[in-house]
């Protein structure tokens, strides 16, 4: 089985299909039953992904005509091959002629595959001094998130820009419930595994390097999780108290739904809301492995009036539908998903969201809205708007030594302080 042929298939679904990185790979990544070849494989699909707008800017270069669109399959193979050449350590011979191999389907393509990716090795230098006059393939970003990017944050889209081409670090919450941070710890280094601490979030710990989960100890009896720093935040944000009702809206995949069991056992109750029956059965796989319980269902948040039946909750945690701009990094084919007219409708959905889970908050009760973006649009504007509206309303400032403090709720930029980039706002109901 070639590997590239695999790689080029689920990178086709992405440009070609328009399905997420994170559903082709699980679509094709089990048929491969050596761990290595899965790692090499998921490698070459997020590489070419993330810098696609370089690789397609080289390739049309390289072209002298353009491929017809039932040959997405062919330009997906190019691309790998650019990739492999341009950014990993295969050697040179080896990622042409495994490339070139990988066209058997096609015949003819082998001849055009040759010529492309031996072309490339002999113009390197020229190509990618060419990339630098373009601002999409110098930045791998496509013009209007660049610009979207820049006009919100003058002073840090660059930061931002270069933050998204990274790798994300491994973190983990510590499923305080069974045992400390201290002694989870000390479990990692005696298995070899290097690991820190974070200062400002007593459940996460931060990877020296990614491992799989596999390697991780007592992973399997809900020990620990894998989840980002910043959406660990959530949990002490939220400050639930015991005997509270809490609501999680958009909930799913339910990492935010343990952690809050985690942080707070004694609730009389948590119901995890999701429009997604797919994506809700993950928050029951996680709780049934972590050993934890919530009420789970799959509804539309802005039906509510079906669903939650006159009952109203202390604590709600809204994670907004958003562009997810803050974790690119983590899922690079949104740069090539998202569309700009995207923005306005999401924009649009949040509001709707919001209003409707005011309704369901008790009086004197917290509401935490959260987003994985960094667009203002969807963050300080949007909480700005909704005060407006509601003067029932305040913010609760947050007082934190993560992120940035905003006109309303506190901001982190993708890649600050080894976190996605996320922004918070906590809002308090008068009584």
């Amino acid at each position: 089985m070639n590997l590239r042929s695999i790689a080029a298939l689920i990178v086709s679904q992405v440009i070609n299909d328009g399905m997420s990185l994170t559903r082709a790979l699980s679509t094709q990544l089990p048929k491969l039953k050596e761990n290595q070849d899965r790692a090499f494989v998921q490698a070459l699909c997020y590489g070419v992904i993330r810098h696609y707008f370089e690789l397609d800017f080289i390739l049309k270069q390289l072209l002298s005509n353009p491929l017809k669109q039932k040959d997405g399959d062919i330009k997906a193979l190019l691309l790998l091959g650019l990739y492999q050449l341009q950014h990993m350590r295969v050697k040179a011979h080896a990622a042409v002629s495994e490339t070139v191999a990988a066209t058997k389907h096609k015949p003819w393509a082998k001849s055009l595959v040759n010529a492309i990716l031996r072309q490339y090795l002999r113009d390197s230098e020229a190509l990618q001094l060419a990339c630098t006059g373009n601002d999409q393939a110098r930045n791998n970003h496509p013009a209007w998130i660049i610009h979207a990017l820049e006009e919100n944050w003058p002073s840090q889209s660059v930061q931002i820009l270069q933050a998204n081409l990274q790798a994300p670090p491994m973190a983990l919450r510590v499923n305080l419930l069974q045992g400390s941070r201290d002694d989870y710890l000390d479990l990692l280094l005696e298995q070899g595994i290097a690991a820190q601490a974070v200062d400002f979030c007593s459940s996460a710990l931060l990877l020296d390097q990614a491992v799989g989960v596999d390697q991780l100890p007592g992973f399997e009896t809900g020990r620990v999780s894998v989840q980002d720093i910043a959406a660990q935040l959530a949990a002490e944000l939220l400050e639930v108290q015991p005997g509270q009702q809490v609501l999680d809206l958009c909930a799913a995949p339910g990492g935010k739904t343990a952690a809050i069991l985690e942080h707070q056992p004694t609730l009389k109750s948590l119901l995890a809301v999701d429009i997604d029956a797919l994506r809700l059965q993950r928050i029951q796989d996680n709780l049934q492995r972590l050993k934890l319980t919530a009420d789970t269902l799959a509804a539309d948040a802005l039906q509510a009036s079906n669903w939650a039946k006159n009952r109203q909750f202390e604590r709600i945690l809204l994670d907004a539908p958003c562009s997810g701009f803050g974790v690119i990094r983590r899922h690079p084919d949104i740069k090539i998903l998202r569309r700009v007219s995207d923005i306005a409708t999401l924009q649009s959905l949040q509001s709707q969201i919001l209003d409707t889970a005011w309704q369901l908050l008790a009086p004197g009760g917290i509401l935490l809205y959260a987003t994985c973006s960094v667009l203002k649009i969807e963050n300080e504007q949007q909480i700005t708007a909704f005060l407006h509206r509601h003067h029932d309303a305040f913010e609760i400032p947050i007082l934190a030594e993560w992120g940035t403090a905003r006109p309303v709720g506190r901001q982190i930029l993708s890649g600050e302080q080894q976190m996605d980039g996320f922004y918070y706002a906590k809002l308090g109901k008068k009584v």
